[in-house]
C-alpha cells in the first residue's frame, strides 16, 4: 500500500510540473515577445568552438547529420574514436607478431593517414580528417606528449646512473656521436634536394644528426621488461645508457632548436644562457621545494588507497609541468624540454612517482599518445615517395642509422670488455628509436627544418629500427626464448 501511495504521489508531482511548464510556455506574453523583433544579441563565446548552424527551414534527418558533422567538436569525437580503435587493434596485432604494442600503435597512425586510408578510401579519410580539423587534433596530441615527456623524465633513475655512470656514459655517447656524424654527412648529401628552400644548412644538418642518434627510452624499458632482462646486468646497463642518451640528446636538441630559431649561432647564445639558468633553477631551487611539497602534501584522505600523495599535490605537479613547459617555450627552445626537466626534478620517493606514473601514463598511453601517432601519420606522406630515388635514399638512411647506433654501441661495449654477442645485444637495444624519434621529427617539421619527404623517410626509419629490435634479440637468444644451453652468465658483459 505504501509503495502504491508513493508511486501515485510521484506521478501527481510529474503531472503538476508538466501542467505548470505548459502554462508558462503558452502564456500570451511569451507569444507577444516572440512576435516582437528583438535586439541583436552577442553570440556566445562557445559558438566559436562548437558552432550550431541555424535552421531557417525544416530539414530531414540526413541534413541534420550533415550539419552535425560540419561542426568541429563532433568531428573531433569521431577522430578520437577512430584513433583509439585503430591503436587498440594494431596494438593487439603487433603483440601477436611478437612486437611491443607501441609498434602497432605507431603503424596505426600511418594507416589512418593519406598514405593508406587516404589512398584506398579517400572519401572516408576526407570525412574523418578534413584539413580544417587537424589543428585541433594536433593541439590535443601536444598535451599528450608533454605529459609523456614528464613521465620519461621521472623514469630517469639518477641513482642507477651514478652506479653505472662510467660504462653508461661511454656507451651512450658512442651511440650518439657516430650516428650524429653519419646524420650530418647524410644531410650534406641531401640538403640540396630534400631540405626546405628557406632552411639553413647548419639547422638541417644538426637536426638530422639528432634524429639519427636518439634512443626510445620508454620503448626500450618495455622490451627489457617483456624479455625478463630487468634484473640482468645487460638490462640495467641498457637502461642506464638509454637514460644518459635521452638526457644528452634532449640537451643537444634544445641547443639545436635555439640555433634554428635564431638568426645565427651567435644570436643563439642568449637563448642557451637562459636555458642553462632555467635548468639550474629547476635543479637547485625547484627540486628541494618539490621534496618539501611531497613531504607536506601526503594526504591519505585524498588518495583512495590511503597511500601516497593526494589530489592537491598531484594538481601542483601538473601546474609545475605546464608552467615549466611554458617557460622553455618562452625562452625559445621547446615546451617538451620543460616537461622533461620537470620530470627529472621530481622527488625520488617510490610511492610518489608510482602514484603519478599510474595516473599520467595510463591516460597518456590509452588516449593521448595514439592521438599523437595519428597526427604524425597524417603528416607522413608515403604516397609522395613515388620516385625510385626516394626509396633508395630511405634505404641509405636506414643503413646509416643502424650502422651508427647499433655499430657504435656494439664497438663501445666490446671495448669495455663485453663479448661480441653481448655487445651486439646492447647495440640492438640502443638502436630502438620509436616514439622519441617521432617527437623529434615532429618538432623539426613544425620548425620548417624538415621537408615532408625527409620527414616521412625518417618516420619509416623510426618504425623499422624499433621493429627490428625484437627479432635481433631472438636471433641472439637473449631474454625469454633462449635455448636451454645458454647460461645467464653468457648474457652479461664482463665489464658491465
Amino acid at each position: 500500500m505504501a509503495n502504491a501511495k508513493g508511486t501515485l504521489a510521484y506521478l501527481l508531482f510529474l503531472a503538476l510540473f508538466a501542467a505548470a511548464a505548459w502554462a508558462i510556455l503558452a502564456n500570451p506574453i511569451a507569444r507577444k515577445s516572440a512576435e516582437t523583433p528583438s535586439s541583436p544579441t552577442r553570440e556566445p563565446e562557445t559558438a566559436a568552438i562548437n558552432p550550431i548552424p541555424s535552421k531557417t527551414h525544416p530539414s530531414g534527418i540526413s541534413a541534420d547529420l550533415r550539419d552535425t558533422f560540419k561542426r568541429p567538436f563532433p568531428i573531433l569525437l569521431c577522430q578520437l574514436a577512430a584513433v583509439v580503435a585503430a591503436a587498440l587493434l594494431c596494438g593487439k596485432l603487433s603483440r601477436r607478431l611478437g612486437q611491443p604494442s607501441v609498434i602497432g600503435e605507431m603503424a596505426a597512425g600511418i594507416i589512418l593517414g593519406p598514405s593508406l586510408l587516404g589512398h584506398f578510401l579517400p572519401a572516408v579519410e576526407g570525412f574523418l580528417f578534413p584539413p580544417a580539423s587537424l589543428a585541433n587534433l594536433n593541439l590535443l596530441s601536444q598535451v599528450g606528449i608533454i605529459l609523456f615527456m614528464f613521465s620519461v623524465g621521472m623514469e630517469i633513475d639518477l641513482g642507477s646512473l651514478r652506479k653505472h655512470a662510467k660504462v653508461a656514459v661511454f656507451v651512450s655517447h658512442a651511440g650518439i656521436v657516430m650516428p650524429f656524424l653519419l646524420g650530418m654527412i647524410a644531410a650534406l648529401l641531401l640538403f640540396r634536394d630534400y631540405a626546405p628552400a628557406d632552411v639553413k644548412f647548419p639547422a638541417f644538418a644538426l637536426f638530422m644528426g639528432i634524429a639519427m642518434s636518439i634512443t626510445a627510452f620508454p620503448v626500450l624499458a618495455r622490451i627489457i621488461e617483456e624479455r625478463g632482462l630487468s634484473s640482468t646486468s645487460l638490462g640495467t646497463t641498457a637502461m642506464a645508457s638509454a637514460a644518459v642518451d635521452d638526457v644528452t640528446a634532449w640537451t643537444l636538441l634544445a641547443l639545436v632548436i635555439a640555433v634554428a630559431r635564431a638568426q645565427s649561432p651567435f644570436s643563439a647564445l642568449p637563448i642557451a644562457a637562459m636555458a642553462l639558468a632555467f635548468t639550474l633553477a629547476m635543479v637547485f631551487l625547484m627540486r628541494p621545494l618539490a621534496a618539501r611539497w611531497m613531504a607536506r602534501g601526503l594526504d591519505p584522505q585524498g588518495d583512495p588507497a590511503g597511500q601516497g600523495p593526494g589530489r592537491g599535490l598531484a594538481s601542483l605537479v601538473l601546474i609545475c609541468v605546464f608552467l615549466s613547459s611554458v617557460a622553455t617555450e618562452a625562452i625559445g627552445i621547446h615546451s617538451l624540454f620543460g616537461a622533461f626537466l620537470a620530470g627529472t626534478i621530481m622527488p625520488p620517493a617510490k610511492a610518489f612517482r608510482t602514484f603519478l606514473r599510474e595516473r599520467l601514463e595510463y591516460s597518456a598511453s590509452l588516449f593521448l599518445l595514439p592521438v599523437f601517432f595519428a597526427s604524425t601519420g597524417l603528416r607522413a606522406r608515403v604516397d609522395i615517395m613515388d620516385q625510385g630515388g626516394d626509396w633508395a635514399v630511405f634505404a641509405a638512411l636506414m643503413a646509416l642509422a643502424v650502422a651508427g647506433k647499433l655499430g657504435g654501441v656494439s664497438l663501445a661495449a666490446r671495448f669495455t670488455g663485453a663479448s661480441w654477442r653481448n655487445a651486439f645485444a646492447l647495440g640492438a637495444l640502443m638502436n630502438t628509436r620509436g616514439l622519441m624519434e617521432l617527437i623529434v621529427l615532429n618538432v623539426g617539421l613544425d620548425l620548417g627544418i624538415l621537408s615532408p619527404r625527409i620527414f616521412t623517410m625518417m618516420v619509416l626509419v623510426a618504425l623499422a629500427t624499433t621493429a627490428m629490435t625484437g627479432p635481433l634479440l631472438s636471433m641472439l637468444k637473449v631474454g625469454r626464448g633462449r635455448s636451454p644451453g645458454n647460461r645467464e652468465s653468457d648474457l652479461i658483459p664482463r665489464a658491465l
